[in-house]
C-alpha cells in the first residue's frame, strides 16, 4: 500500500482510506470488526469517521475494533453537524469544539485524535475562534492535526490566512466530494489545497456506488441497494448519479476501463489517486472483500493514454 504525507505534514496515511460511515448504521459491532481487520491486513492505516455516523456508534465500534492496534491506525473524526437540539450542540464555536472533542475521545476509547476535522463551515462562528479552539486541543495533546471538510476554495484560503496572521496552526487536510461524476471542486478547492499545502481526501469517490458498474441504464435500482429505497438520502440527494443521462457516461468509462484491462472501480479510484494533491481516497465498505478490492484498486498512477481517454469522455458531457 502506498503511503503519502497528509499535506505538508509529516503524518503518513495510506493512499486508500476507509470511510467508516457504515459503522453503527448498516454494520453492527461484529461486522465492523471484520471490516477493520480486513483494512489493516490490506495495508490501510487511515480510518475516517465522524461524531454523527451511526449516532456516535461509528466511533465506538471503530475504537473497539482497533483495540490494542490503535498505534497502527490514523484516525480522523469530524464535528460540527448537530448532535442535539440545543443551540450550542452544533457548529464550530470554541465551546462546542472543546466539548465535541472530549465526547469523541470517550467514544473512540483513545486519548488522542490524529486528525480532527470541521465537518462543514459554520457561518455563525469566526474562523479565528474555531482555529484557536483547535489549536488548544493540539497544545493539550488531544489532537495531532486539524482539517476541514466541505469548505470552498475561498474558505480554505481565508482559514489559512487567518492561521498565518495570528500565529496559529492551520489545516493540513481538506475533505470534499470528488469523483469522475462530481468535479465541482476542481475549479477552486483543488487549486487552493495545492497552493496552501493541504492534502485533499476525496469522499464518495465511486459516486455513492454509481461508478461500480452495478447500476444499469433503463433498469430500476434493486430494492436492497442504496438507491432502491424511494425517498431515502441517496435517492433524494444523489439520484442524479444513476439517471439514464449519467449512466451513459458511466458506460463510456466502463469501455475505457475494459480497454485498459482494469475494472471501473480501479479507474475511478486511481483517477483521483494519481493527483499529487490527494493524500488518501476515502471509500466506504460493508464487507471485507470490498475493502481488499478497494485497496488493490487504489493506485497512484494511470497510463497517459488512459487519462486521455477519460478526459475525452468527461469532455463530452
Amino acid at each position: 500500500m502506498e503511503m503519502r504525507n497528509l499535506g505538508r505534514s509529516g503524518l503518513k496515511v495510506s493512499l486508500a482510506g476507509l470511510g467508516c460511515n457504515n459503522f453503527g448504521m448498516s454494520l453492527d459491532a461484529s461486522a465492523t470488526q471484520k471490516v477493520v481487520d480486513a483494512s489493516l491486513e490490506a495495508g490501510i492505516n487511515f480510518f475516517d469517521t465522524a461524531d454523527i455516523y451511526g449516532e456516535g456508534n461509528s466511533e465506538v465500534y471503530l475504537g473497539r475494533a482497533l483495540g490494542s492496534r490503535r498505534q497502527d491506525a490514523v484516525i480522523s473524526t469530524k464535528f460540527g453537524v448537530p448532535t442535539g437540539a440545543g443551540p450550542n450542540q452544533k457548529g464550530a464555536s470554541r465551546r462546542y469544539v472543546l466539548s465535541a472533542a472530549e465526547a469523541s475521545l470517550s467514544r473512540l476509547g483513545t486519548d488522542y485524535i490524529d486528525v480532527y476535522i470541521v465537518h462543514m463551515p459554520d457561518p455563525e462562528t469566526p474562523i479565528g475562534e474555531t482555529l484557536d479552539a483547535l489549536n488548544t486541543l493540539v497544545d493539550q495533546g488531544k489532537v495531532r492535526y486539524i482539517g476541514c471538510s466541505n469548505y470552498s476554495g475561498w474558505q480554505i484560503s481565508d482559514a489559512q490566512w487567518t492561521a498565518e496572521t495570528r500565529g496559529l496552526r492551520g489545516f493540513v487536510t481538506a475533505q470534499n466530494e470528488w469523483s469522475l461524476l462530481e468535479r465541482k471542486i476542481e475549479a477552486e478547492v483543488v487549486p487552493a489545497c495545492a497552493h496552501h499545502g493541504l492534502g485533499l481526501m476525496p469522499y464518495f469517490p465511486l459516486a455513492s456506488g454509481a461508478l461500480t458498474g452495478k447500476y444499469k441504464r433503463g433498469q430500476a435500482p434493486s430494492a436492497d441497494s442504496r438507491y432502491g429505497a424511494k425517498g431515502g438520502m441517496f435517492q433524494t440527494y444523489y439520484g442524479h448519479f444513476v439517471s439514464d443521462a449519467t449512466l451513459v457516461k458511466v458506460e463510456s468509462l466502463e469501455k475505457v476501463a475494459s480497454q485498459a484491462g482494469i475494472s471501473l472501480v480501479e479507474l475511478a479510484l486511481s483517477w483521483l489517486a494519481r493527483n499529487a494533491v490527494v493524500s488518501s481516497v476515502i471509500a466506504g465498505a460493508t464487507k471485507p472483500e470490498q475493502v481488499a478490492a478497494n485497496a488493490k484498486s487504489t493506485k497512484g498512477s494511470l497510463p497517459a493514454e488512459v487519462v486521455k481517454a477519460v478526459d475525452k469522455v468527461l469532455a463530452a458531457g
